[in-house]
């Protein structure tokens, strides 16, 4: 079968509340992807400055299994977490995947540049450390494109608070400081959801770059305001509001809720298998937005 970028479009933004991407079109990506198998190009899945959040998002796709992700939507080659391989064996293969065919190149947490980047090493090689920044400068000038998976890896995130004594910076910051024109596209979240970055991939490998918003980021799942779609809506129209995390019942934009600062439809997809979303018993905090630490503290109201 054949599936349009029309209909993979419709697919992707059609999602009922609760249920994920995956849940609803699973079948037909796969059988789509699985007919650009020898032509897909791999990805290699680069780990930063972070807390490995957006794999555990990723590993916790349940329909389908992260086994079918990742071994017939993804052709992965590298990912620190999964793999068996370690140390000199495992780096080898991100020589061997550069020197290769053309792939794509997902990083997953900040790229600290302070005390010439050895705030994250990732590993030796010839006996040498090589830092994070070493290992971006080497893969993403040769990548098809770079996927920053979640807000450390598109805007620095927490790690780039300040003061940021790391000096750390996303992927697209740090690109450009190198002179690195390499395509660039954010799935912020912290983390992010499994079918933005799901949906983002196999976007790439069936289209190619998807339409992206000021950001960089897709508009196909980054579109749309939050608090313009927030089930408790009608509750803020009402001026019915929460006086604590207790009530029922009400808008929690009193408590803090950043949901008119945030793009993103988190509101129709829930984590972990359709379980719960951010604004379910807590309040959004933006998290997709650049600076968010930052620009969007303090998360909760005292008043």
């Amino acid at each position: 079968m054949s599936l349009s970028r029309r209909d993979f479009l419709k697919l992707c933004g059609g999602t009922a509340a609760g249920l994920s991407l995956s849940q609803m079109f699973i079948p037909e990506l796969a059988e789509a992807l699985e007919k650009k198998a020898a032509t897909r190009p791999p990805v290699l899945w680069l780990q930063g400055a972070g807390c490995t959040g957006c794999s555990v998002s990723l590993l916790n796709t349940t329909h389908p299994k992260v086994a079918e992700v990742l071994l017939k939507i993804i052709d992965l080659r590298f990912h620190p977490t999964i793999m068996a391989a370690s140390g000199e064996m495992a780096l080898g293969v991100i020589d061997e995947t550069v020197k290769g065919e053309k792939f794509v190149l997902a990083l997953e947490g900040a790229i600290p540049v302070g005390a010439n980047g050895r705030f994250c090493v990732i590993g030796e090689k010839d006996g040498k450390e090589v830092t994070i920044a070493d290992a971006i400068l080497e893969t993403a000038p040769k990548a098809a494109a770079v996927l920053a998976m979640g807000t450390c890896a598109a805007y620095g995130g927490v790690q780039a608070a300040k003061p940021n004594p790391t000096q750390a910076m996303g992927a697209q910051d740090f690109l450009k400081k190198h002179g690195i024109k390499t395509p660039v596209i954010n799935i912020p979240g912290c983390p992010a959801h499994p079918d933005w970055m799901i949906g983002t991939i196999a976007h790439v490998l069936l289209y190619g770059m998807p339409e992206l918003d000021g950001y960089g980021r897709p508009t196909l799942f980054y579109g749309k305001v939050v608090h313009e779609h927030c089930p408790y809506r009608g509750f803020f129209d009402d001026d019915v509001y929460c006086k604590d995390f207790n009530d029922k019942e009400g808008c929690r934009y009193q408590l803090g809720c950043k949901g008119p600062d945030a793009s993103c439809d988190a509101w129709k997809r829930g984590w972990n298998g359709g379980v719960n979303w951010c604004v379910r018993g807590a309040t959004c905090i933006a998290c997709v937005e650049p600076n968010f630490w930052d620009t969007e503290a303090p998360f909760y109201s005292n008043e």
